[in-house]
């Protein structure tokens, strides 16, 4: 199902350098994110790494961390995000995912 309500999504992605978690991590959300929000989101790899204080200033514990940073609220997930449904939920966008089927049944 693809978003075309006219929300964009920002998230971040956190991995450690080219390690297997981090790679199956970035392969994973690519997937989740191609399928279910083509066209409406921006996805931002930070290698924490390479930008330690980008890493730190977010809050950053373990890797790898998705952040959603737009819509509000700011959801955080850890792990290597091979769950889908737990990461839909974690990041709060199942919800927007139902709303979107009601209100196209509506329609």
């Amino acid at each position: 199902m693809n978003h075309q309500d006219g929300q964009n999504y920002v998230l971040k992605l956190y991995v450690s350098g080219n390690t297997p978690n981090s790679v199956r991590a970035l392969k994973t959300l690519k997937g989740i994110l191609e399928q279910e929000f083509k066209g409406v989101y921006t996805l931002k790899v930070i290698d924490v790494q390479k930008n330690p204080q980008q890493a730190e200033d977010d809050k950053v514990l373990a890797i790898p961390t998705l952040s959603k940073i737009l819509p509000p609220p700011v959801r955080k997930i850890i792990g290597d995000l091979s769950d889908k449904e737990r990461v839909l939920i974690g990041l709060n966008l199942l919800e927007a995912q139902l709303s979107e089927q009601e209100n196209s049944l509506e329609e």
